[in-house]
């Protein structure tokens, strides 16, 4: 009797269990979007979370597993997700990165009761508070006596903004503490002197304001005012003569330009655990507001990002606090350090928070797009092209045009690569990945001469890569030579897009023929379907140059179309230029 009671309290557990349906694991953030994006679109609930290892899971829930189970078997039956779908716990996601701001998902929360009178409702648009008045200064000056009396006035962190502006004066390299020693002392007389006042050591009223006009002079134009966003629940401030309130995409508020000075800030406020902070650092790093070069520290209770490029600085600071995840980030162009950093200071000083929380689910159309993560544009390449795997290490050969002016150079976005060598007049580079690799297929150069006018193809990424599998465009080869008669080229007859070059053409039974070269920016006019590739034969030489043995092939017998594509497609392999 105990050992059937403890079954049904077993089964009852797991009747009570919220579960997730399983449907797809990326090698990477970037590719996890992609795929997030295209499910969203057409399915409700749909979540993206770490799984660890450096892979991100697509899941959609959570359901009781009835419902669970009910729903996979209609949408596997409708070819709507992958055929190896299948049920998984909670227990098995880390961080959730998607939906932005959420954390992992649960059962609706059960609602206060109605309290007997409702709270004012926060302010619709944030509130910029009044500039304090300048406080009067005197007209005649004091004397050493007098500066002494009121000097003794000041409070601590008065005396330390003192300090810290004879350190930028270049006459204090001591602590700031607040205490005026003999190195203040001797700063001031410093300053004094510097200035044109006699040296007391003692900065009189109409002094300090000086000095501090003086330290202050590279705020001028910005208007460093407090803003008080209740909605957000964050009081900070911000250079209101440079960014002005645009709109809420949750978990940000967005403060755009408002002048000629690019600079942006948003708020960051949702509510979460560390799963969902955690989930949140991974996500603002694909962001491009946030350059890849630059610090990056993460603790149980926060984190900061700091990035930096030819273009901008941004910093990031973020903590998590009885239940809220609050920060801000500061985005300034670059070459303007001086105001980031003091602007930057003022807004880490005042930053404070309250209560109030954005909504999560506060995301506007404008802010939604396959670009888009919460109105925020995601990091992408300078241009994405095709390549072909030609050794089982997992070199890659593709167009040099391509990759001859990028600061980085990723393989299907996520494995790091280097020119290892290029021919310029040949058109082509080879990449060698950073980390090896074992790619499912690599390319077998065919030996004998092709048949005029018989079928190829070339596999690439013709959208710069918004599709996340290579496809093939069709088309026949219509000489062996190049239009002036050069024997390393071919001609194609071929619709070719800009994201094909580098790509493989290949004939009718997928033996490769050469590489598609990017159309000619020389001023001259062909017809769109004309095409040229780098020679199977000339290939193969440079490979050999370049200290890689190629594999060969002889004319095959035709594939079926579907079965080319997966062959081609096999040894296909994206290849993105960044900045």
């Amino acid at each position: 009797m105990a050992g059937a009671t403890t079954v049904l309290v077993a089964q009852a557990a797991i009747a009570q269990e919220r579960v997730f349906i399983q449907i797809e694991a990326q090698p990477s953030l970037a590719q996890a979007e992609a795929a997030l994006r295209g499910y969203a679109s057409r399915l409700d609930n749909v979540n993206g979370f770490s799984l660890g290892g450096g892979w991100y899971g697509i899941a959609l829930g959570p359901y009781s597993p009835d419902d669970a189970g009910q729903l996979l078997r209609n949408l596997r039956a409708n070819g709507v997700i992958p055929r190896d779908s299948y049920l998984a716990a909670t227990s098995e996601y880390r961080d959730q990165f998607w939906p932005v701001g959420a954390g992992l998902a649960t059962e609706a929360p059960v609602q206060p009761a109605p309290q007997p009178e409702a709270a004012e409702p926060p302010s619709e648009t944030p509130v910029v508070e009044a500039a304090p008045e300048p406080e009067p200064q005197p007209v005649i000056d004091e004397t050493p006596r007098e500066a002494r009396a009121s000097e003794a006035l000041l409070n601590r962190a008065q005396r330390e903004q003192l300090q810290i502006a004879l350190r930028w004066a270049g006459v204090y390299d001591a602590g700031i503490d607040g205490a005026f020693g003999r190195g203040t002392r001797g700063a001031m007389a410093a300053w004094q002197s510097q200035n044109g006042f006699d040296a007391t050591g003692i900065l009189t009223t109409g002094q300090r304001a000086a000095l501090m006009g003086q330290y202050n002079a590279v705020l001028d134009g910005l208007d460093m005012r407090m803003v008080r966003d209740e909605r957000a629940g964050i009081r900070i401030e911000m250079p209101t003569a440079a960014v002005g309130f645009d709109r809420y995409e949750a978990p940000f508020a967005l403060y755009e330009p408002t002048g000629d000075l690019p600079a942006r800030v948003l708020l960051i406020s949702q509510p979460g655990d560390r799963q969902s902070m955690g989930g949140l650092y991974e996500i603002m790093q694909t962001l491009e507001i946030v350059p890849l070069e630059g610090p990056r520290e993460r603790n149980r209770d926060g984190f900061s990002l700091t990035g930096a490029n030819s273009r901008i600085v941004s910093h990031t600071e973020v903590s998590l606090r009885d239940g809220h995840i609050k920060g801000f980030t500061l985005i300034w162009p670059a070459g303007d350090e001086e105001r980031r950093e003091r602007v930057l200071g003022l807004m880490q000083t005042s930053f404070a928070t309250t209560d109030a929380v954005l909504d999560p689910a506060e995301v506007s159309d404008a802010g939604q797009s396959v670009d888009l993560v919460s109105g925020l544009e995601i990091r992408k390449p300078i241009a994405t092209v095709s390549g072909f795997f030609v050794d089982s290490g997992g070199a890659v050969v593709t167009s040099a045009e391509a990759v001859a002016s990028c600061g980085r150079i990723t393989l299907d976005d996520v494995y790091e690569a280097t020119v290892a060598a290029r021919d310029p007049a040949l058109g082509v580079a080879v990449l060698r990945p950073e980390t090896a690799l074992a790619p499912r297929s690599v390319a077998s150069f065919r030996q004998d001469t092709p048949r005029i006018n018989s079928e190829v193809a070339v596999a690439g990424y013709p959208f710069g890569g918004v599709l996340s599998a290579p496809t093939l465009t069709f088309g026949a080869l219509e000489d062996i030579r190049g239009l002036r008669g050069e024997e390393q080229f071919e001609r194609l007859a071929l619709a070719a897009q800009p994201g094909d070059a580098g790509g493989p053409v290949v004939d009718a039974g997928g033996a490769v023929l050469g590489m598609l070269l990017p159309k000619a920016q020389n001023g001259q006019s062909l017809p769109e379907d004309v095409a040229f590739a780098a020679d199977a034969s000339a290939l193969q030489a440079f490979l050999t140059g370049a200290g890689l043995r190629s594999s060969v092939a002889q004319g095959e017998a035709a594939m079926a179309p579907e079965d080319l594509t997966a062959a081609a497609g096999a040894m296909t392999v994206k290849v993105s230029c960044w900045e």
